[in-house]
């Protein structure tokens, strides 16, 4: 963990709506430490805990100034909403909503709103902070953020669904704007709510204002604003940085075997893309299972049947395993792709792999780091690896801010470029440094935040 210095706000929360709070940084522990899309979680040690670690590590190699590393050490805003939601059957259900906003050095906040049981402040707290290192990797002019709801979508019907969306997002009210905090999609949720949220938010503000407001949040239908690509935009950057790694290594892609771990959003599309280049697909896990095939498996076909069956358990066209089976298939890729924490000191033990690329976020903790490195493992972290998301929503929120619209060609052209030019330096720094390729990941992202810091001051 990072150091917890307790101070008292200096401004009050921009909002405070529906009950709930909104708490700025340094009160009681605010300081770092897609449709189903990962299998069942085990016992997590605290994933803020998890960044912290890691954020010590690279501070400590980069010698990083101390106060940046007091202010990066903190979130800057954590908000609270409990809001009431009418149910079907008329009865009234309460729901506790959150959006933790890391920092804002080099833009709006941005990141996900997920819905999911185990959403918590500790979750969110952590991917707030990925996405900010994410962000300043990338170089893209935001800052980081995340949220979500603490329930199951599962259980409730599409009509409920919409309205919990709309109620959290009104309680959210103005600490999400589009130039202010940007929401996108993350897990259990996609471009529909994206949708009603963008409604919801548009029907608070006047409405000669209201088309102006169209970026508030990314990943909406294209009809409705959206970018093309942007569905496919976290896996699409995946297989780019797997590219890159068989560049560096000599290997051709066409020859390559690998594994997915979650076939949400992300597990899906890398799947399909990795396969049009020619790679086969061994084995898949998601929250319902494991299912192998040494031939290779369809991910379209698997995907569809996925759709029908709510996972990929009992599919006809492969065998079931069960999660040490699945994790022990030799291949030479396993993308993780679904929760947090799914590669430890003890799993990381089981991998028959040449590389991991974490198209999840914080899918190896750092004990399984340890090992990882140890065994030899090449690893492309977490910040890198999946950060074709925000990036194509970065450029959907431009193709909103400048009323244009950009075809898919032109979008995967500048994902390509960006996303190439970012593993570019992770793998100069790791070689330059002699370290590990999270810890050079995090160095240039602090780095760049700490010129940042340097540049402006700090107020007053």
């Amino acid at each position: 963990m990072l150091p917890v210095i307790e101070r008292q706000p200096e401004v009050a929360p921009r909002n405070k709506k529906e009950g709930g709070t909104a708490v700025p940084s340094g009160n009681n522990g605010g300081h770092v430490g897609q449709p189903h899309s990962g299998v069942a979680e085990r016992p997590k040690s605290s994933l803020y805990q998890n960044v912290g670690v890691q954020f010590n590590r690279a501070a400590d190699v980069m010698n990083l100034d101390p106060d940046v590393r007091r202010i990066l050490g903190a979130t800057k805003n954590e908000i609270v909403v409990n809001f009431p939601v009418k149910m079907a059957n008329g009865h009234v259900e309460m729901f506790t909503g959150y959006r933790v906003q890391h920092n804002d050095a080099l833009g709006p906040f941005k990141g996900g709103l997920r819905f999911h049981p185990d959403v918590d402040l500790d979750e969110v707290r952590a991917l707030a902070a990925w996405m900010t290192w994410k962000c300043a990797i990338a170089g893209i002019p935001f800052g980081g953020a995340k949220g979500g709801i603490q329930f199951d979508p599962a259980k409730y019907s599409e009509a409920e669904l919409e309205r919990i969306t709309r109620r959290f997002a009104f309680a959210l009210g103005e600490n999400i704007g589009p130039e202010y905090d940007i929401p996108a999609p993350d897990v259990n949720t996609n471009a529909q709510i994206m949708a009603w949220i963008l409604d919801t938010y548009a029907s608070t503000v006047p409405s000669h204002e209201r088309q102006r407001n169209i970026h508030v949040v990314t990943g909406k239908p294209v009809e409705a604003g959206g970018s093309v690509g942007r569905d496919k935009a976290t896996g699409q950057g995946v297989v780019f940085t797997i590219q890159e790694w068989t560049h560096d290594h000599k290997i051709d892609v066409a020859g390559l075997t690998f594994s997915v771990q979650g076939f949400g959003n992300v597990g899906s599309w890398t799947a399909r893309l990795l396969t049009q280049l020619g790679a086969k697909l061994v084995a898949v896990e998601d929250v319902t299972g494991g299912v192998r095939n040494e031939n290779g498996i369809d991910p379209d076909d698997l995907l569809r049947f996925a759709r029908v069956h709510g996972g990929v358990m009992k599919y006809p066209r492969g065998d079931f395993v069960d999660h040490i089976m699945f994790m022990k298939t030799p291949v030479d890729v396993f993308i993780p792709a679904a929760m947090e924490n799914q590669i430890t000191a003890e799993s990381a033990q089981w991998l028959q792999v040449r590389l991991v690329a974490e198209g999840a976020n914080g899918p190896t903790n750092p004990e399984g780091d340890a090992v990882l490195q140890r065994r030899g493992i090449d690893l492309i972290p977490d910040i890198l690896c999946n950060a074709g998301g925000v990036i194509v929503s970065y450029y959907e929120w431009l193709q909103n801010k400048r009323s244009e619209f950009w075809e898919l060609e032109e979008v995967d052209r500048k994902l390509h470029k960006r996303i190439k030019a970012a593993y570019g330096r992770v793998r100069d720094t790791a070689a330059e440094l002699g370290v590990d390729w999270r810890t050079a990941a995090y160095v240039i992202a602090l780095s760049r935040l700490e010129t940042v810091y340097k540049e402006r001051g700090i107020f007053p």
